[in-house]
């Protein structure tokens, strides 16, 4: 069969999303909503399968390893241009080895705390904390996500000593977070505007430049800590060992402006700005010299408050 019959007849079987995070958080909610999407315009099911840990580098690497024929993809994110300079050792180049498909969203973090941490705003936390040196424990969901690496932004922008404490997903640590075992933590917006609005958690700011028409009356953190600004962007992509304009082609074609209805309730549309290709994972958003080497899991090597100030490179999408 030609490149362009299989392009035309693509896809004829189901076809796997892999995401890299917990069932239930922002990734996995964005990857639903989009398969749904794609399965109902393309006539296939795009099954999602959850491969959680290493910061979305396990994912990853399932996809680098999968055959190239174009049913195996990847929901990609801010995590996996921040990992090419986090980790000193990866089985994987990321900008030689991942094509990008389509971008999907740009989603804003939101700084949040306990309800029982007596601040309520960015002013009383960052002074709370300098009266409590190395006493908040700060959740992510896990090392070299943009919680993380703008938590630890916010920290060096501050001044504040706060200990990070990672999780494999943003759900299980707005569990903790909610149960009182963390004090903060800052949260792609979609996975804790539900909790912010039952009260559940207490919102102190968002991360992104401007205020969120989700949460109109929550000041960003720039307007206490002028020039921080922070979020995260999701985008499909798959191996670039495949045909060119193969599946690519297909799915870059069926995602619109905004893949996601908003008839959809599953995903808050205001807390998201939806965008469509070029996605930001082009190499102008990554490193030009990512480390490689043997192993994609373990620990990373390099300092995260040195690499906090990569954030603002790599988490922004032009969209």
């Amino acid at each position: 069969m030609s490149r362009l019959a299989w392009a035309q007849t693509y896809p004829t079987r189901p076809v796997r999303i892999l995401v890299g995070a917990a069932t239930g958080g922002p990734l996995d909610i964005v990857a639903r909503l989009m398969g749904q999407w794609l399965s109902e315009r393309l006539g296939q099911q795009f099954v999602i399968e959850n491969r959680t840990g290493a910061g979305i580098n396990l994912a990853t690497e399932a996809v680098v390893r999968a055959p190239p024929d174009g049913y195996t993809m990847l929901l990609v994110a801010t995590t996996n241009a921040i990992n090419a300079t986090l980790y000193d050792k990866l089985s994987f180049n990321f900008i030689r080895d991942i094509a990008p498909v389509a971008g999907t969203l740009r989603v804003p973090q939101v700084l949040e705390v306990n309800p029982s941490v007596p601040v309520a705003t960015v002013a009383e936390f960052i002074a709370y904390a300098k009266a409590n040196p190395g006493k908040i424990n700060m959740g992510s969901g896990g090392i070299g996500s943009v919680a993380h690496v703008g938590g630890e932004l916010f920290k060096m922008m501050s001044g504040v000593d706060m200990v990070h404490v990672p999780y494999r997903g943003s759900v299980p640590m707005l569990t903790d977070l909610i149960g009182g075992q963390l004090q903060g933590a800052f949260d792609p917006m979609p996975g804790s505007i539900a909790l912010i609005e039952a009260g559940q958690l207490r919102a102190l700011a968002v991360t992104t430049a401007t205020r969120s028409a989700a949460l109109p009356d929550i000041p960003t953190v720039s307007e206490s800590l002028p020039g921080y600004e922070a979020s995260t962007w999701m985008a499909s992509a798959s191996l670039k060992a495949l045909p060119p304009r193969s599946s690519t082609r297909s799915i870059g074609r069926s995602t619109p402006h905004s893949p996601i209805p908003r008839s959809r309730r599953g995903l808050p549309t205001s807390a998201v700005w939806f965008f469509q290709a070029p996605p930001p994972t082009s190499p102008s958003l990554l490193p030009t010299k990512p480390r490689s080497g043997a192993r994609s899991s373990g620990q990373p090597t390099s300092n995260p408050s040195k690499d906090s100030r990569n954030l603002r490179r790599y988490s922004h999408s032009s969209g």
